[in-house]
């Protein structure tokens, strides 16, 4: 009979497969880019109970937790952040960059010089509540010509 001799490093690396393959989604809790409109909500569903939620910017995206097992990202500002769910132990179960942008339907921008009014139009347009300093800025919105 022949004695292999292992490394640590042999040993750490067979450790860290057998977690990967014992913890269900733990080895892709890294997601692709969820986009969400401002003002619009997008549902995830986690495979495991959220113990922490961390948003990277708040004031791009929030989150609101129904329960532990399912979590909502609403659009606040035009931008990119990040969204990281761990369990109670740390271990990630959802990371993803969320992108929040403006929909096309419903929407009207009022430039007067370097002053931005967003407006939501249905059958009239009215201000929307989102005040310019809110992400509706020059800087983040997209490219248009003021009229």
């Amino acid at each position: 009979m022949a004695f292999e001799h292992r490394s640590t490093r042999d040993l750490l690396i067979a450790a860290g497969l057998l977690l990967a393959a014992a913890v269900p989604g733990a080895a892709q809790a890294q997601s692709q880019a969820l986009n969400v409109e401002i003002d619009q909500s997008a549902r995830i569903q986690l495979r495991g109970q959220a113990g922490s939620v961390i948003v990277g910017n708040p004031q791009i995206a929030d989150v609101t937790v129904v329960d532990a097992n399912t979590l909502f990202v609403t659009g606040k500002g035009y931008g990119v952040t990040e969204v990281v769910v761990v369990d109670g132990l740390g271990r990630t179960l959802f990371q993803s960059q969320v992108i929040v942008a403006g929909g096309d339907v419903g929407r009207v921008r009022v430039w007067r010089g370097a002053q931005v009014t967003e407006m939501a139009c249905a059958a009239s347009c009215a201000p929307t509540l989102r005040s310019p300093n809110d992400g509706a800025s020059a800087a983040a919105a997209p490219a248009a010509a003021p009229n």
